[in-house]
């Protein structure tokens, strides 16, 4: 035996002459024999890192299909009510990144929507949040799980159509026309009106309301007409996020009812203790928050004329809830609207409308019983000001991923049998 100069192996004899044979064969290779079989070598290298990777991603496949099954064994394990007031969402958690969220929103809204919180806690649970370039064609973009927007022209109605016929389970938040719904005050409550809340714990019903497309003088005689009483609210006809759409009026007599700028709606004013319920739905979890509103017009009060603005008839800035602490606010007035009719009402109008995301300005008739009204309906409003929004968004959006894996999974089950 003995030790080989050129390694650190140690040789015996007979592995010796092995190694002497195959030395003296080497030698009588010809440089192009030497070539191929150094082209060989490294073919069979590249196969084999082919095949690696390949296996590494079929395990990697293997495991994301897992993490969606026991997430999707978790979500079935737990109840979400469907009104929630009190308690935090359950938390989901997906294998980061699985799920594209493309989302074409106005600067005013990404600032005040697209915190960093959100994304990060976006992130967290496999969620990646991308803002969608507006000066490229929405088509060459993604691909994504959802679009998430609020625009309805036509010109993104139809970047929206072709995208689908590229990508056709992409999810649209929301669709165009369904969003178009909430821009018409004369057609938007129309649905609420419908609802057959008759187990819901209390009645929800809509103001009286006039809707004015003519001349600004026959408003008195079509006022009188319709039967309706002072004071009115008056509203744009058009809600479409504009500061002008949310220039409305207390409109105190008939002789002013000519000032005003149609088209408009007319709404009859109810007394309702100073308090609006202002009521987030974000897919099945509703959130309530207070908020100060006008105050109550005494009955029979005649000392009041004009047309007033309402910033210059709103109570004070503070939230009804800081109110409610200090004791300035009625323990009666400020008490919530009761969850299943929350539930009810927030359920029956998303089928309607068609619409994920929106929210309800409710007010309770004299700030007390059980007679509620619904005066206002925005499609994706300010969640911003909505305690913990950030997880109630979150989550919407992992319980979406799991629903649309769900659907592909039975679609691919489908092809396969």
């Amino acid at each position: 035996m003995r030790l080989d100069s050129s390694a650190t192996t140690v040789a015996s004899p007979a592995s010796e002459s092995f190694w002497r044979v195959g030395l003296l064969q080497t030698r009588e290779r010809s440089p192009a024999s030497l070539g191929r079989i150094v082209d060989r070598d490294k073919e069979e290298g590249r196969r084999r890192e082919v095949g690696r990777r390949r296996e590494e991603e079929r395990e990697r496949a293997q495991e994301r299909k897992r993490d969606f099954k026991l997430h999707s064994r978790d979500v079935r394990s737990q109840s979400i009510p469907a009104t929630t007031l009190a308690s935090a969402p359950p938390a989901y958690s997906l294998c980061p990144p699985t799920f594209s969220v493309g989302y074409a929103l106005t600067t005013k809204k990404i600032k005040s929507f697209m915190q960093p919180k959100l994304e990060e806690l976006a992130r967290s649970k496999g969620i990646l949040l991308v803002a969608i370039e507006h000066s490229i064609p929405l088509i060459e973009q993604g691909p994504f799980d959802v679009l998430l927007h609020k625009n309805t022209g036509q010109e993104w109605r139809q970047s929206l159509e072709d995208y689908k016929r590229k990508y056709p389970d992409v999810v649209v938040l929301d669709p165009p026309e369904a969003i178009l719904q909430l821009r018409d005050r004369q057609s938007m409550l129309r649905d609420v009106a419908e609802l057959d809340l008759s187990n819901a714990e209390g009645f929800v019903g809509v103001p009286k309301q006039l809707v004015v497309t003519g001349n600004a003088t026959s408003i008195s005689d079509s006022v009188s007409a319709a039967g309706l009483k002072l004071p009115l609210v008056a509203k744009p006809l058009v809600a479409d996020g504009s500061p002008k759409s949310h220039a409305m009026s207390l409109v105190y007599d008939k002789s002013c009812l000519s000032q005003l700028d149609p088209p408009l709606v007319l709404q009859e004013f109810v007394n309702h203790g100073g308090v609006v319920f202002k009521t987030y739905v974000v897919g099945d979890y509703v959130r309530v928050v207070r908020r100060f509103s006008l105050p109550d017009v005494p009955e029979g009060e005649t000392n009041r004329s004009g047309v007033v603005p309402f910033p210059r008839v709103s109570c004070a800035a503070e939230s009804a809830e800081e109110a409610e602490e200090a004791g300035i606010l009625d323990p009666q007035a400020a008490e919530l609207p009761p969850g299943p009719l929350l539930d009810s009402l927030s359920k029956g109008l998303r089928q309607k409308l068609g619409l994920h995301l929106f929210n309800m300005d409710i007010i309770r008739e004299r700030g007390a019983g059980n007679r509620y009204y619904v005066i206002d309906i925005n499609y994706f409003p300010g969640f911003g000001k909505m305690p913990d929004y950030e997880k109630v968004f979150t989550d919407f959006l992992s319980d979406m991923a799991v629903k649309r894996s769900k659907k592909i999974s039975r679609i691919d089950s489908s092809a396969i049998l």
